[in-house]
């Protein structure tokens, strides 16, 4: 029979036998599980951090803005950089390797250089421009001689003009540019407009499908320049920040029946990011005869996008017009720069591109729209 201080002694004894398997690992459980209950303690955070990684980290979809480049606040209309985390996520490295910052801050601006005899005149180094905001000259954080930045093209057909005889020849030109303009990775839709803006063909690098869907444009009457450069506008902001958007309008700049107006079709363009290039056909030679209406807010909103305005004599240019913007298109610059210092939210601000040596002229958007705070 054990004594008193014999049982206290075994129960001492017991206590020290019993806590080594209490805080050491099972020697028969995988190497990963050992001190699982104890690392899991440590590591496991609270909601609010896992709903700030999880909104961080790499579950983004592929178009959400947070997972690509800067963009330019005309390119990404309502963009705005994402505000810093609070303190804690400061001083937290996972929140700090998850975080992606976005700044909408950098403009970006595409510019095409045309010699004395209006050519594309490529391989200027950046040393030969200067790009100006305001008057103020900008540093050029980013410049690329030759642009590979894929294109989205929405081409508008205005069929008003189906009732002209040369209508068949329009549209056969503009089904040979779709196949010359088109390289691998651009893609283009295609629109009829007349008292409304029709989609014949989504965006597609598909040619056939394309230049078919050109060639069954039907007839038309009225014409709405300004909803198709909206919807056009609309249409192309939707799609990947990181393209050139380019608006290719054939018309007779007859504006009549368009449900919006000239000032918001102009806004929108500038706030998208598109180079427009009109080519108007004019039925009617002599101002007198025609509404020019039209063509001055065509003229007006191809300066500000940066694009360029044709009036061929006949629709036998169509293709040299076609050729022109092709070229055109496969030999732009593209600068980007952070304004400084930056226009208030929602302003309007003018931009200078120059080159300052050489006789050239350089077409680019004249103004962007500055996004919100």
């Amino acid at each position: 029979m054990l004594t008193i201080p014999r049982l206290a002694l075994a129960l001492a004894l017991g206590a020290l036998l019993v806590a080594p398997a209490v805080s050491q690992d099972n020697p028969d459980r995988p190497p990963w599980a050992q001190n699982k209950k104890k690392s899991d303690a440590k590591s496991q955070p609270s909601s609010q951090t896992t709903s700030q990684t999880a909104s961080q980290g790499d579950s983004h979809p592929a178009g959400d803005p947070s997972i690509h480049p800067p963009v330019d606040p005309g390119d990404a209309p309502g963009a705005t950089t994402p505000d810093t985390k609070a303190a804690s996520d400061d001083q937290n490295p996972s929140a700090q390797r998850n975080r992606i910052r976005v700044d909408v801050n950098l403009v970006t601006v595409l510019a095409s250089v045309l010699d004395d005899k209006n050519r594309p005149a490529p391989d200027l180094p950046v040393e030969a421009f200067q790009v100006l905001e305001e008057g103020v000259p900008q540093k050029i954080e980013f410049f690329e001689s030759e642009t590979k930045q894929p294109l989205d093209i929405a081409l508008m057909i205005d069929t008003s003009m189906s009732t002209h005889k040369d209508f068949a020849f329009e549209q056969e030109a503009a089904a040979h540019f779709i196949r010359q303009v088109l390289r691998a990775g651009d893609e283009l839709a295609v629109y009829g407009f007349d008292e409304t803006v029709t989609q014949y063909a989504r965006f597609s690098s598909n040619v056939g499908v394309l230049q078919d869907a050109v060639r069954r444009i039907p007839s038309g009457s009225g014409t709405s320049i300004y909803d198709a450069v909206l919807l056009a506008s609309h249409a192309l902001a939707g799609l990947n920040s990181e393209r050139r958007r380019v608006i290719i309008l054939v018309t007779d700049a007859g504006e009549t029946t368009s449900r919006t107006d000239f000032e918001h079709a102009r806004r929108e363009a500038v706030r998208a990011g598109t180079l427009l290039y009109t080519i108007v056909i004019r039925p009617v030679k002599n101002e007198s005869g025609r509404n020019t209406a039209g063509e001055h807010a065509l003229e007006t909103i191809t300066d500000n996008t940066g694009g360029a305005l044709f009036f061929p004599d006949s629709v036998q240019d169509l293709g040299v017009i076609f050729d022109r913007i092709d070229r055109e298109l496969r030999t732009q610059y593209r600068f980007a720069y952070y304004p400084n210092p930056r226009g208030p939210a929602n302003t309007y601000r003018k931009i200078e591109v120059k080159v300052l040596n050489g006789n050239y002229h350089v077409r680019h958007r004249t103004t962007y729209l500055t996004g919100p705070e």
